[in-house]
């Protein structure tokens, strides 16, 4: 689902540091679900974090992407949003123009959307935002669950960057493999060229005036 092997181990040329430290620590990061997530309740605790420390910027990851979407609605200290992989919950669109969900090889794991107010919707294209994503997605519809999933997350990605930035926001995706990045899994954070990733991150920050000197 990850996107780190198959079966077959890790992939050949993947940026997953393969030891046996390394795996035991990922082993060891994940931890059961708890029960529904609130998005709603967690945005507005995040933006009772930023209201205490001041303007930031605010970087989030996977099923965290939602969250990061909806906490500029509670606050004006986001300055901007790095969200690595965004997906297992809903990219955010103006009420009334919100895509189908993707369709996927099993139907839950579809990249999906939400509709909310075009005036909570308007304060995303207020801030920059960057969407990074990694390798081993597919063009094409997939057998496999786990990258075909990627695959629709991707495609529905692509389609809130474009409804930001028709609403005169500053929206970016760059897919990894696109610009000679290759190897990366969901976890682009934690893999070998992790320094390379966030040079390109702070590249970004510069180039939107928001890197710290």
């Amino acid at each position: 689902m990850s996107r780190v092997g198959d079966k077959n181990g890790v992939f050949k040329n993947s940026q997953f540091p393969n030891t046996p430290e390394a795996v035991e620590a990922f082993q060891r990061s994940w931890n059961p679900y708890s029960g529904p997530l609130d998005n709603n309740v967690n945005a507005k605790s995040l933006a009772k974090l930023f209201d205490k420390i001041g303007p930031s910027i605010l970087i989030t990851h996977s099923m965290g992407g939602t969250i990061g979407w909806r906490t500029p609605f509670y606050t004006r200290n986001v300055k901007a949003i790095v969200a690595l992989e965004p997906g297992g919950t809903p990219f955010l669109f103006p009420e009334g123009q919100v895509p189908t969900q993707e369709k996927t090889k099993v139907a839950i794991l579809g990249g999906a959307a939400e509709g909310v107010s075009l005036q909570n919707f308007k304060k995303l294209t207020e801030i920059p935002i960057l969407l990074i994503y990694g390798d081993y997605i597919p063009d094409q519809p997939s057998e496999a669950a786990g990258p075909d999933k990627w695959r629709s997350e991707l495609a529905m990605a692509r389609k809130f960057v474009k409804a930001v930035n028709d609403h005169g926001g500053h929206a970016e995706l760059i897919h990894l493999p696109e610009i000679g990045i290759h190897g990366n899994s969901h976890f682009l954070m934690a893999e070998k060229n992790n320094q390379q990733l966030a040079q390109l991150i702070e590249n970004w920050l510069k180039k939107n005036n928001l890197a710290g000197k």
